[in-house]
């Protein structure tokens, strides 16, 4: 190893004496110095290494990286437009997902954690609802129009004050008892640390997603038959009630056991109450006859006497 370098070195030195040889014989020659390749990377290194890192770079743009990769996104007052604006920026896939999730729960698979994944939205929700409501609307009234048709005396009118009544009805259920379900769990979750605990986003996007199941179920109360209709409205309700009970379960499973049959049983008779007053209300049953009809079919019963 040590001739390699002595015959290295004189190799070298031999370089620079035909190098002085050169510019003895021409001075008029203008040098140029070449770097080892080897060396130019180490220097550049050296000189990032010393040089202070971000000094060129903005401090809020640095923020605004770490912030988007992260994942935190920051917080805004719930009156601003912001707030409620990022409840609405959703994939069409994951609203697709959460439907099918809906409509076919799987046992034991929390709402919210398989679907959700602490990103509520209030799209699918509101479009699920204003769908329901003029679905309710525009099948009663076809559902009326059919139980009726071929009658005598019976003139078809639209009754659009179902849509106001329908609207009144779904809004109020998928908005004002997430709101008290949420205010009762976040009540019982302070007096009971070890409880799981649900925003009021989370529980309205849960409520809205649970209702699209009733969207075929009314279209298929158009039919004037009293056994589909209460069939369909069985098979609703258990799937509607699935989602709301494997998602809410876990958060009341630790309480009180009053506690756990007061909730539940709340969940599953709120939800009866609102598909069974929609079937009674806005779909009658084919032998029934409207107050209108009956008036006049007694009046027309009564004209040949009076004449």
């Amino acid at each position: 190893p040590h001739g390699s370098e002595i015959i290295t070195g004189f190799g070298s030195l031999s370089e620079f004496e035909e190098a002085g040889n050169l510019l003895e014989a021409n001075r008029d020659a203008t040098t140029i110095s070449i770097e080892d390749d080897e060396i130019k990377p180490e220097k550049q290194r050296q000189a990032a290494a010393f040089s202070p890192a971000g000094e060129d770079e903005d401090p809020l743009a640095s923020d605004d990286k770490t912030e988007l990769l992260s994942g935190q996104k920051k917080s805004v007052p719930f009156w601003t437009f912001e707030y409620y604006q990022r409840f609405f920026d959703v994939e069409t896939h994951h609203v697709k997902e959460r439907i099918i999730g809906s409509v076919l729960p799987w046992p034991g698979k929390n709402f919210i954690h398989t679907h959700l994944r602490r990103n509520p939205d209030l799209y699918g929700p509101f479009w699920i609802c204003t769908t329901l409501v003029f679905a309710i609307a525009i099948s009663g009234n076809l559902a009326n129009f059919l139980t009726h048709l071929g009658k005598p005396n019976y003139k078809y009118t639209p009754e659009f004050q179902k849509v106001t009544i329908a609207a009144t009805a779904i809004f109020s259920y998928a908005w004002f008892v997430p709101l008290a379900l949420w205010g009762f769990l976040l009540w019982r979750n302070n007096k009971i640390m070890n409880l799981v605990s649900y925003s009021f986003m989370e529980i309205a996007c849960v409520y809205g997603y649970s209702l699209f199941i009733y969207i075929p179920t009314v279209v298929l109360w158009i039919l004037p038959y009293e056994w589909l209709r209460w069939c369909t409205i069985v098979v609703a309700l258990f799937l509607s009630g699935s989602v709301l009970g494997t998602t809410f379960w876990p958060a009341v499973r630790d309480d009180h056991p009053k506690v756990i049959i007061a909730i539940m049983s709340s969940i599953v008779v709120l939800n009866a109450l609102l598909a069974v007053g929609c079937k009674t209300y806005f779909f009658s049953k084919p032998e029934d006859l409207l107050p209108g009809e009956l008036s006049s079919a007694t009046e027309v019963t009564k004209a040949p006497h009076t004449t």
